[in-house]
């Protein structure tokens, strides 16, 4: 970082009078802080690092304090950073304005084959933390597995069931997956069906797998209750909103069997409950019904769900959620993104896959292409509806997709429009934004009410050329 950057840094903090996702402020006013660890170990387990400014007094109105001696404080911070796993290696700057100097220390993100960075002195499952909006949070246990999965390439959906025995099992369907597996692959048809059934994981040590209890059990709920689908229509736009009759939901249902009935039945629940236009061709006559979601992309979210979800036995005892609103579809399911990528890489490049077996499964079964290319048919799907482009969330162990109904704005969202313009007469941060409307969930609030008047010239970035920027403010144009 440069002078002029650390400092124009320092006076868009102590004017916005407040911390960022990626930057903690000391004041180190009279000694540099003894305990760094959380911060060190939060902020090199983001996938953008972050930034410990010193000589910003944030419990003293924001007061440019200055530090007490940059020699020391580079020395001792030097000291914390050594006793991380793996040593973090900071970069260091500071600036000198009004004869006070300024020192910041920017933390890289490290590789996550090498994740989760920890603090030596308290062990890997006590000294790993997450940065949660401003707070560095203790990583749960299964948040630290998910990093040592991925890193050891643990396959949960191969693990064997012990108590599943061949009467548990739709036989003929198993038979039929195992004939097609052996189509144009005359090496694996001269084998035996045990011998197959091995190979592909169906068996593991002679076990049926996990997989296999998922696709061809006759009640997989027997053995794993909660790895089911929990449908619900709310009556409002957020959760515990009640109905004309008092009631919280409209409608709701526990959605089981097999991987296969449970896509089925999702997509019966989801027609079940949204409206069903029936437009007339004025040239052809020909009758076309028009959903409120385009129901290939609500099928895409479902699988996704189900096909890469984690079913390690740290959330076997979550199901997947499906949710109806009265402005949008959210289907959240346990195991984030899984691997290298990214938020912004989806459907862009070829992601890693949490269930190889289970996907090739499916795969073979013709219940998915296996080809990477659900997130664009997704987002394709709800262009062409003419509806906004999915959200996609990943929330501490859970990935979370948001499908939005509206095609125009509501006379309520042209109202809100009208009062958060003239909000942003000044520049606002996204959870100022959100407290102005009274949403609890900032990327909600971004994405259902800022982001058509963005597209619409009305709202404008202050990042222009990075959207996803933590600093991002957004005015209102004169």
């Amino acid at each position: 970082m440069t002078n002029e950057e650390l400092l124009a840094l320092i006076d868009e903090v102590v004017k916005s009078r407040a911390e960022y996702q990626h930057i903690e402020l000391k004041a180190a006013r009279k000694g540099c802080p003894e305990k760094l660890y959380d911060t060190l170990s939060s902020f090199s387990n983001r996938d953008d690092g972050g930034i410990i400014l010193f000589g910003i007094d944030e419990q003293n109105q924001f007061e440019k304090c200055g530090v007490y001696d940059l020699q020391d404080i580079q020395q001792k911070v030097t000291e914390q950073c050594n006793a991380m796993v793996p040593k973090v290696r900071p970069l260091y700057s500071y600036a000198e304005a009004d004869g006070r100097y300024f020192f910041s220390v920017e933390i890289p993100a490290i590789d996550i084959s090498e994740r989760p960075c920890y603090y030596a002195g308290k062990g890997r499952l006590k000294g790993s933390y997450i940065r949660v909006g401003t707070n560095d949070e203790p990583m749960t246990e299964y948040e630290i597995y998910s990093y040592e999965a991925y890193r050891k390439k643990y396959q949960d959906d191969i693990r064997p069931i012990f108590r599943v025995t061949e009467t548990a099992l739709n036989q003929p369907a198993l038979a039929n997956y195992l004939s097609r597996l052996t189509e144009n692959k005359p090496n694996l048809a001269r084998l035996s069906a045990e011998q197959i059934s091995e190979l592909m994981s169906i068996t593991v040590d002679g076990q049926y797998s996990l997989a296999a209890t998922m696709l061809f059990g006759l009640y997989p709920q027997a053995y794993f209750p909660q790895l089911c689908i929990i449908a619900t229509v709310i009556p409002g736009i957020e959760v515990g909103q009640l109905g004309k009759n008092e009631e919280r939901f409209t409608d709701n249902l526990r959605i089981e069997g097999t991987i296969q009935d449970m896509l089925t039945e999702a997509l019966n629940f989801v027609k079940k409950n949204i409206r069903i236009k029936t437009i007339i061709d004025s040239g052809t006559a020909v009758r076309q019904d028009v959903t409120d979601y385009p129901l290939t992309a609500v099928r895409e979210v479902v699988l996704n769900a189900l096909v890469h979800r984690d079913y390690s036995i740290h959330t076997e005892g979550m199901p997947i959620q499906l949710q109806i609103f009265s402005d949008r579809i959210v289907i959240t399911n346990p195991g984030g993104l899984y691997g290298k990528i990214s938020l912004d890489q989806l459907g862009q490049i070829q992601p890693d896959t949490r269930n190889p077996v289970l996907a090739t499964a499916l795969e073979t079964l013709k219940i998915t292409e296996n080809r990477y290319s659900g997130i664009p048919t997704i987002r394709r799907e709800m262009n062409g509806a003419g509806l906004p482009m999915p959200q996609f969330e990943d929330v501490r162990g859970n990935f979370r997709v948001t499908l939005f109904g509206d095609r125009k704005l509501s006379p309520k969202s042209t109202s809100n429009a009208d009062a958060l313009l003239a909000f942003c007469s000044t520049p606002r941060s996204r959870e100022e934004i959100a407290s102005f409307l009274g949403v609890s969930s900032v990327p909600y609030a971004i994405t259902r009410y800022v982001t058509p008047l963005v597209q619409s010239g009305k709202i404008l970035l202050s990042h222009p050329d990075r959207p996803r920027s933590p600093k991002q403010k957004y005015t209102a144009k004169v």
